[in-house]
């Protein structure tokens, strides 16, 4: 938090760099499972559409409902704590999330395995699979983005730490270069090789790493716990009378919330990334076969593949440098008409250009998600906000970051459904149907797409990202939480939990 985070140097390795490497055993599964899931159980599965749709349908809900149910049960004690007396210390905030990243963090690896061996009906599995995995992800990433608000405050220091984590996640993203080789549609063992080898990695980095941060707070924690005694203490000794403070129901913060501005204008243009996230996410595989597999290789699509992954890790490396010199708002509606640009020139040439196209496929999924890694420093700032504008003690990190995704998780299951329906709509391909009924978009395994359907597939690639951007730009232009705003807020905060603040470079 501010100026100094407790981390120091244990071993030769700094708390940041243990902080980002969490991303990295995330990020290793979850690549592979957002390009290969739907893959799977539609070709691998042979899922049938009303029990895909099904799935789709309950995993909206429980996506939607887990972030904010998970982020409660982590900070709501956070809310009811006196005005006086014993609080909660920020190390042993710090401790707490930790605890949970050290239980959760290996059990998610495990709902990650299930995807991938046949162990019940299609539809039954791919609901329960879908479910299982997506409840373990939401504890880790709670606790994960949560600690980035709670380890500091000032915009540099968090830019800091957010940079580890964006370089371990593109080393993560390597998986998805290696996942190219293994998979194969009518030989799945080897890629279930692939998966349990990345799964028992990143179930031995989450119990080393949370394990690791845990000792280097413990010691902090308890310094802390003996001086919130001896306060108390002199102020029993004072004759101090402490009021407790009301407590705050789930109803009385959601109505708090409600009138925070920033927050609504936020969660609304957040909505419309994280689906085209995960529209290009979910369709990258069907743009490379029916747009660029008569003219490219293999390999090439590979490569392609593995880029479009790791490219926006490195791009936020130097989005970051930006953030500190521009403001993270100001970066981000950059981003946008970037997108939008980028977007409008790829219509007017045309997918008759094939190198052209290429490159807007790869740059359109790097800006995309470069943009996303960058919101996680907006929510902090709105943990900030709202820690100031509702006079908290203790700063409610997971269970914003929760409300966050009950508003902006739809996104990604909205993304696969819509994109199917405009498809079929547009072209009449249905990737649920074995053998088509319109003969103008039959299809081998090798076969070049037809010209409807290659065109489909064009302008869904082109006028999806063209309309996001012009969303986003309308909601983000209503956002205020930046300049000397920002500072305002920040320096409140700052202020309010000075006695509890360490520096960042220390770590």
């Amino acid at each position: 938090m501010g100026r100094r985070v407790w981390g120091c140097w244990h071993h030769g390795i700094s708390t940041s760099v243990l902080y980002g490497s969490l991303a990295l055993f995330v990020s290793i599964l979850h690549n592979v499972f957002l390009l290969y899931y739907v893959e799977t159980f539609v070709s691998v599965y042979k899922i049938d559409k009303v029990s895909f749709w099904v799935g789709e349908a309950v995993f909206l809900i429980w996506n939607s409902v887990n972030d904010p149910l998970f982020g409660w049960l982590s900070d709501r004690s956070f809310l009811n704590y006196p005005q006086e007396g014993t609080q909660i210390s920020s190390p042993e905030v710090v401790l707490k999330r930790l605890q949970a990243l050290s239980r959760n963090g290996p059990l998610f690896a495990l709902s990650f395995l299930a995807f991938w061996v046949a162990w019940a009906h299609p539809g039954l599995q791919f609901l329960l699979c879908l479910c299982l995995y997506d409840g373990f992800l939401t504890v880790v990433d709670l606790n994960h983005n949560a600690l980035l608000a709670d380890l500091a405050v000032s915009a540099s220091d968090r830019t800091r730490l957010n940079f580890h984590c964006s370089l371990f996640s593109a080393v993560g993203s390597l998986s998805v270069f290696l996942s190219y080789s293994f998979w194969d549609k009518e030989d799945f063992f080897s890629f279930r090789v692939f998966c349990v080898v990345l799964a028992a990695f990143s179930m031995l980095g989450f119990t080393v790493v949370s394990r690791l941060l845990s000792r280097r707070f413990q010691t902090e924690a308890r310094l802390r716990q003996e001086e919130a005694l001896v306060l108390k203490e002199l102020s029993m000794g004072h004759g101090a009378h402490s009021q407790p403070e009301k407590q705050v129901t789930l109803g009385e913060y959601l109505r708090q919330l409600s009138k925070h501005r920033n927050f609504m204008w936020f969660s609304a243009m957040n909505l419309i990334q994280v689906f085209h996230c995960h529209f290009n996410s979910n369709f990258f595989p069907l743009f490379l076969e029916h747009l660029l597999s008569d003219s490219i290789s293999a390999s090439t699509g590979s490569i392609l593949l593995g880029i479009s992954y790791i490219a926006p890790h490195l791009n936020n490396l130097y989005f970051l440098t930006l953030c500190q010199r521009y403001g993270v708002y100001q970066v981000i509606r950059w981003l946008f008409l970037l997108k939008l640009g980028l977007s409008v020139a790829m219509v007017l040439a045309g997918a008759d250009h094939i190198y052209l196209l290429c490159i807007f496929i790869a740059s359109n999924r790097v800006f995309t998600e470069g943009t996303c890694k960058l919101l996680n420093l907006v929510i902090t700032d709105l943990v900030d906000e709202d820690f100031v504008v509702n006079r908290r003690q203790q700063a409610t990190s997971a269970l914003l970051f929760g409300m966050v995704a009950l508003v902006t998780k739809p996104g990604q299951t909205f993304a696969p459904l819509i994109g199917t329906w405009l498809l079929c709509v547009y072209t009449g391909y249905d990737i649920f149907e074995r053998q088509p009924a319109v003969q103008a978009v039959q299809d081998t395994v090798h076969a070049v797409a037809t010209p409807p359907l290659r065109q489909g597939c064009f302008y869904l690639l082109v006028f999806v990202p063209i309309t996001c951007a012009l969303l986003q730009l309308m909601a983000w232009s209503r956002f205020t939480l930046h300049g000397r705003r920002l500072q305002g807020i920040k320096a409140q905060r700052q202020g309010t939990q000075h006695s509890h603040l360490l520096d960042v470079k220390a770590i």
